[in-house]
């Protein structure tokens, strides 16, 4: 039985091999040529479909003839860890950061730009629940502990992302980074703040100590930036009440 078998299993690794890049391995023996190419076409347009889905803006910029190029670079080369359909998008980011490398014609902002239009996706299908809506912050929030959604990410882009289309595309990244708060809201859809640097410290230090009070947190942002902690606090007050509202955070 064994011959057999890896006749077999030879047979099924020219027969992937052809079809994920023709111009390097040939087709299997005994195949006709027109079913292969058929083969070739659905399994590429499948996967070019999905990332294309997820990554819109990507495609618009680079056009067909890029795009076609750098989705067959992935098709040819990536092995994908995961059988699900949803998470091809994540494949195919894993892809850019760790096995595309320096293509010429790629913009240099292009690993964020997909992370950016992947976290709409990751979101949009993660499992967490939203929490539930409360009116207004506790009497004692100062003494409360913040929880950060799971819905909501803060994150950091060295180019201005959420501004990229084909009448923007910078050529180097600018002195300020892009910061970013994206979260899915109440009624199950995405969306994003821009964050101004105070702010999201001051969410770095939520997530990093979520047992700490709200009190020691605004205290060390004030060390931080040579601030008064009582100044800093009427400040946050108004901003933590509108993240409370839409769900960003809550505090026990």
């Amino acid at each position: 039985m064994a011959e057999p078998e890896l006749a077999f299993q030879r047979l099924q690794l020219a027969f992937a091999s052809h079809i994920r890049e023709p111009a390097r391995n040939p087709a299997p023996p005994d195949v006709a040529s027109e079913r292969m190419a058929i083969y070739r076409e659905l399994l590429y347009n499948n996967i070019e479909s999905f990332i294309g889905n997820g990554f819109p803006v990507i495609r618009q910029i680079l056009g067909e003839s890029r795009w076609n190029a750098l989705v067959q670079d992935f098709f040819a080369r990536h092995v994908c860890t995961t059988p699900y359909f949803s998470e091809i998008c994540e494949e195919f980011l894993a892809f850019l950061e760790q096995e595309r490398g320096q293509v010429e014609d790629d913009p240099p902002f292009l690993f964020e730009l997909a992370h950016y239009e992947w976290v709409e996706l990751a979101l949009a299908i993660h499992q967490a629940e939203s929490f539930p809506a409360h009116p207004g912050l506790p009497a004692d929030w100062m003494k409360c502990r913040v929880e950060l959604s799971q819905l909501a990410w803060n994150l950091a882009y060295r180019y201005p992302v959420h501004r990229i289309e084909p009448d923007f595309m910078p050529d180097s990244a600018p002195e300020t980074p892009s910061l970013l708060l994206v979260y899915r809201n109440r009624e199950d859809q995405v969306r994003f703040l821009e964050s101004p640097p105070l702010l999201h410290r001051l969410l770095e230090l939520f997530d990093r100590k979520q047992a700490l009070a709200v009190e020691t947190h605004i205290e060390q942002l004030a060390s931080e930036i040579g601030g008064d902690a009582a100044v800093l606090s009427r400040q946050v007050q108004p901003v933590l009440e509108d993240l409370h509202e839409r769900g960003i955070l809550r505090l026990t």
